[in-house]
């Protein structure tokens, strides 16, 4: 095969900070990354994202920290030397070029002989599915055809580190999902380390091995998504990936947690947070049926039906409860579940298993 698999690098950074006049964008950040892994970052617009891979990237200098690539610092490195591939938002491809020429464009910087240049385009472009396009010029392609080609330019020399600033943000909602498997399944073709800015939670959920949520300049949480998503360090994580209600725990005379006298969980080993709060994720609630018995391992809730939403596959139920909360609930609609016989201004009472129960010190948000 010309187009070789390169060997990756690791990432290291080290208490990062970055200032511009009295507001920091990053704040003593310190993450790793393993060598070819797929890492995004995810964060609100504002929450330091782009600073940090604009940083990692060499665009950006800051303050104070380290950045290394392997064994190599390269905090004070320029760009063109730390050897990385980058893909940027608006993909800056050159229009008057051919879309060959776009991707040829690092190699012709590089000085590499014709014939090999010939090759490692040509196999790049067969990797993003692009062979039949390589003489149209920008203006010819659809949006993910560019995206395609913003790709194989990165890609084409063989970097060890691969950077992507919200590559999809452009697409519309299905391209963009089809892009997210695309990028996912080249990722694992040519195993290079992968640093990607979104702020897009399903998109971070669905192409990461591991998930690093940026708030406020500072990292919130690191981990696997299913780590992310189910075990959420804190309020913002919670509320910022995928979708919550919060509940507020009582303490039980043994400082365990309680809602309305049914335990939720021991006291928790850290007690620097005195007050902790439920997570429900709306997926996980179900239906109980009018006179059903209750069930040992189930935490119920009772309230009246505020708001019907119909979503297609799916319904959201919001569900106004005696203590002035609200506790929304997405339920299927196929065939044979109850969701259609529902009315605004009903009595409903919803479950949860207690194995999906989350819980979250108020104090960490």
């Amino acid at each position: 095969m010309v187009f070789d698999r390169p060997a990756s690098l690791s990432i290291s950074v080290t208490e990062l900070t970055k200032s511009y006049g009295n507001v920091f964008a990053l704040s003593s950040v310190s993450i790793d990354v393993k060598a070819g892994e797929f890492l995004t970052l995810l964060g609100p617009s504002g929450s330091g994202k782009t600073t940090l891979l604009m940083a990692i990237a060499g665009f950006n200098r800051p303050d104070s920290g380290r950045i290394c690539f392997g064994d190599t610092d390269v905090t004070l490195m320029p760009p063109h030397k730390r050897e990385v591939g980058m893909v940027f938002q608006s993909y800056a491809l050159f229009p008057h070029m051919s879309v060959f020429e776009n991707v040829a464009f690092p190699l012709k910087l590089r000085k590499i002989a014709a014939q090999e240049k010939y090759e490692k385009v040509t196999e790049a472009l067969k990797t993003v599915q692009l062979s039949d396009f390589a003489e149209r010029h920008i203006d010819q392609l659809s949006g993910g055809q560019r995206q395609r080609v913003a790709l194989a330019r990165a890609f084409v020399f063989g970097p060890k580190i691969l950077l992507m600033d919200e590559p999809l943000s452009a697409l519309d909602k299905k391209l963009r999902e089809e892009m997210q498997i695309e990028l996912k399944q080249l990722h694992r073709k040519l195993g290079v380390t992968t640093v990607y800015v979104t702020h897009d939670q399903r998109e971070a959920l669905t192409m990461s091995d591991r998930i690093a949520v940026i708030n406020d300049g500072e990292v919130a949480q690191v981990g696997t998504p299913r780590d992310i998503y189910n075990t959420p360090a804190n309020s913002f994580v919670a509320s910022f990936i995928g979708e919550s209600s919060f509940i507020p725990l009582e303490r039980d005379a043994k400082g365990g947690l309680v809602y309305r006298g049914t335990k939720i969980a021991a006291a928790p080993t850290s007690q620097s947070a005195k007050t902790y709060s439920l997570v429900v994720r709306p997926e996980r609630l179900s239906l109980v049926p009018p006179k059903a018995k209750p069930l040992a391992g189930k935490l119920y809730f009772d309230g009246i039906i505020t708001e019907l939403v119909y979503q297609g596959e799916n319904a959201l139920v919001m569900l106004k409860m005696a203590d002035n909360l609200t506790l929304t609930a997405r339920m299927n609609t196929r065939a044979g579940d109850d969701v259609d016989s529902l009315v605004e201004g009903q009595q409903l009472t919803l479950s949860i298993d207690k194995n999906d129960i989350i819980t979250i010190p108020d104090e960490a948000a």
